[in-house]
Formats: C-alpha cells, sequence, structure tokens
C-alpha cells in the first residue's frame, strides 16, 4: 500500500482587504473550523501583534518534533514525564528589505531545544535512540536541513460576470 503513504498537506492564507500587516491562515485540506489570524514583524513595517509567518515556521517545526518525539517513545516504551520543544529562528531583515544585498533573504539560523523529563530509571541508551529517531523521522526538520524544491504559481482569479438573457 505504498500510495496510503503518501499524503498531501495544505494550508492557505486568505487576505481579503487592504491590510498588508495582517490575515488569516486556514490550515489543512479540509474545513477544521479553524484559522489563525496572523501579523507582521515590526521589523518590516507591520504591528507585531499577532503571530507572523516566522512565528508559525517555528510553531509547524516544534509541534512535528513533539509529536515525533511522543510517538516514538510509546512504540520504543519510553515514559515521559514532560516533553517541551523551542524552537528558535534568527532572520536578518535586511536582506528581505533590499537594505544590503549582501544579507541573504531567508533564516541564517533554526535551533531546537528539548527539555524532556525521562521517567525514572530509563536507559540512557534508548533514550539516545529515541533521540537520534526523532531528528531522523520528523519531516518538518527533515525537510528545513535537507532543503525541498518550492514552486510558485501566480494565477489571476477575476470577477465572474454574471450575463443576463
Amino acid at each position: 500500500m505504498p500510495d496510503a503513504a503518501r499524503i498531501v498537506d495544505r494550508a492557505s492564507a486568505c487576505s481579503p482587504g487592504s491590510d498588508p500587516f495582517h490575515g488569516r491562515v486556514v490550515p489543512g485540506a479540509r474545513d477544521y473550523g479553524v484559522d489563525w489570524r496572523f501579523g507582521i514583524h515590526a521589523a518590516v513595517g507591520g504591528d507585531h501583534d499577532l503571530p507572523n509567518p516566522g512565528d508559525m515556521l517555528c510553531a509547524a517545526l516544534a509541534s512535528c518534533l513533539d509529536s515525533t518525539l511522543r510517538m516514538l517513545a510509546e512504540r520504543l516504551g519510553v515514559g515521559l514525564d514532560s516533553l517541551r520543544v523551542t524552537v528558535t529562528a534568527e532572520v536578518d531583515v535586511r536582506g528581505t528589505l533590499r537594505v544590503d544585498p549582501q544579507v541573504p533573504v531567508g533564516f541564517q539560523a533554526i535551533r531546537c531545544e528539548v527539555a524532556w523529563e525521562p521517567r525514572p530509571g530509563s536507559d540512557p541508551q534508548l533514550l539516545a535512540r529515541l533521540a537520534e529517531a526523532a531528528e531522523y523521522s520528523c519531516v518538518n526538520l527533515q525537510t528545513l536541513r535537507e532543503g525541498v524544491e518550492v514552486t510558485t504559481r501566480f494565477v489571476e482569479s477575476g470577477v465572474v460576470e454574471a450575463r443576463r438573457g
């Protein structure tokens, strides 16, 4: 059943109106009844009054690594009393603002910190195996580390005129 292993994730940003500093993202291909408001960081002219796209990128990585760790811990029989994954990303916005052409556009560093409390008596070798397996199996982590081709297509969506007969 290789076809069953192929999934497609998706999200849509739907931001009508004239406010360039706020919008909404709808995660998923089906209606979960969830949308996330976002804002733009003050460093690029926004109010930074809501999570910005960089925060959402960090959240995607943190949630992926968290869930991967917990699923693998259960499979390996490793008890975790607590788990906290913190992702920090650094970007120099002079690149995106075209202030300094020597500064690349994009994050220059992303760090993941995993603070966990394994159950007392946990085997250190099993914990090391869990950490290695989680890094290997975390889709978002591997995508960011290894890169992936990203394509962009711009499509004009005009208003369809209703014709009377």
